[in-house]
């Protein structure tokens, strides 16, 4: 009986114990945190073994292949000693691939993934049987278990990616790359991009790499590294021949001669990025033989995803928005490109190394006051404090939504776009996100 270790007690982990289970695996689950409750009741119930608040190493060393958590860095001690040892460390997505026939549509990318992966899969569960996992929903490996779905749209992070082997996904998506993450990459650009690319890896000849045309750091890489999978660029500003593109205001997607147009006005998402997500999620649909009609409707019918640019309430003619989801600079990029009204920004959190440049256009032009909200606002104070007359620091979500209140005025927006990660004050960026509608509806 093979030996699976599990690092990590979270909903890839306990997925891929059950998957593991069910296959004849002999699994032992290990969390150096707390489990949560509703986990560790899955796994006394299922009679997996498992610890928490520790790794103990004879009880992992031994395992013939571990599946760590994607929050666990490559560098960690523990993970060195298995790799030294010859012991395959894997990503659920991995482990999992192995046991479903489906047809695996994989989407990866610094900005745009769960929107692009989300919208994809409501357009094909229009007509399909299909699942979403990866970084959303239910894990995959569970869903494989419970539902074998005969489609998955799969949304991939670079760290999952780094844990892989021989998944290959017949549809790839690679939405953007920008530095995210550097801090996991030892601050090396080349090796995050590289990760990245990984999704296309072992794709051959009949499967699709679905990319943005108009994003110089993938035209480039795909130059210099060439994959043996079919291309279908997307772009707002060249003319594609095979793949989609935007004419005036018209979406064009083309396959093999056969061609969509839809309206970009018709979306029911706003920003020049969700014509990018829409094009890319279509382009999906279609390659998937989805229905003219049907790809056209949902567009207009798709809502967007939480903590993604959210309307949240408008109290006394201000708008409040919730990006919370924006954990890098880039999206925030988007966010402060998409609102037109002036704008309280509530930023901050852990920075992952970020540059704040790119920022400066929008922040002159459409930002009254910035509200920091994170345990260290160094940087944020040095990038922005001679741009906007008020520029205050909080360090609870209740105390930034009440100074956002008082300074904004009718016909402002107040936005939460922190560009950074959450850990320092919230336990994620949806507990960050739910806070800050809370504290709104609380005015």
């Amino acid at each position: 009986m093979k030996r699976l270790v599990i690092l990590g007690g979270g909903e890839s982990g306990v997925g891929t114990a059950l998957l593991g289970k069910e296959k004849g695996f002999d699994v032992f689950v290990s969390d150096k945190g707390k489990i949560k409750e509703k986990y560790k009741d899955v796994l006394i119930h299922n009679e997996i073994a498992w610890e928490e608040l520790q790794h103990t190493e004879a009880k992992i060393l031994n395992a013939d292949v571990v599946m760590k958590s994607p929050g666990i860095p490559d560098k960690v001690p523990l993970v060195k000693q298995l790799v030294e040892k010859g012991v395959p460390v894997i990503s659920e997505i991995e482990f999992a691939a192995q046991f479903t026939t489906a047809t695996l549509v994989g989407i990866t990318g610094s900005n745009g993934k769960t929107t692009t992966a989300t919208l994809a899969y409501y357009i094909l569960k229009q007509e399909l049987d299909v699942g979403l996992a990866g970084n959303i929903g239910d894990s995959f490996a569970k869903q494989v278990l419970e539902d074998d779905f005969k489609n998955y749209v799969l949304e991939i992070s670079s760290f999952q990616l780094d844990g892989v082997v021989d998944f290959k996904p017949h549809i790839a998506v690679i939405t953007n790359i920008t530095p995210d993450h550097l801090d996991r990459y030892n601050y090396n650009f080349e090796e995050y991009i590289a990760s990245k690319f990984r999704i296309a890896m072992n794709q051959t000849k009949e499967d699709y790499l679905i990319y943005d045309a108009d994003d110089p750091v993938l035209v480039d890489w795909l130059d210099k590294h060439p994959v043996k999978s079919q291309l279908l660029p997307f772009s707002l500003d060249k003319t594609i021949e095979n793949g989609a593109y935007l004419d005036q205001d018209n979406i064009k997607i083309t396959i093999d001669n056969n061609q969509i147009i839809m309206s970009a006005r018709d979306l029911a998402l706003e920003g020049k990025h969700n014509v990018k997500n829409a094009m890319a999620a279509s382009t999906v649909a279609h390659l998937l033989k989805i229905r003219k009609q049907t790809i056209r409707e949902s567009l207009e019918n798709f809502q967007g995803v939480e903590h993604r640019l959210e309307q949240v309430l408008k109290i006394n003619k201000v708008q409040y928005i919730n990006d919370s989801k924006a954990t890098n600079v880039n999206a925030t990029y988007y966010a402060l490109e998409s609102v037109s009204a002036p704008t309280v920004w509530i930023v901050g959190g852990v920075d992952k190394g970020n540059n704040y440049e790119a920022l400066f256009p929008f922040v002159n032009t459409k930002v009254k006051a910035i509200i920091c909200l994170g345990v260290n606002n160094e940087k944020l104070l040095q990038n922005f404090s001679n741009m906007v007359d008020v520029i205050v620091e909080t360090q609870f979500m209740s105390e930034a939504v009440k100074v956002a209140y008082k300074i904004a005025e009718a016909g402002d927006n107040v936005l939460l776009s922190p560009a950074c990660a959450s850990f320092d004050l919230f336990e994620s960026y949806e507990d960050r996100g739910r806070q800050f509608k809370e504290a709104v509806r609380n005015l």
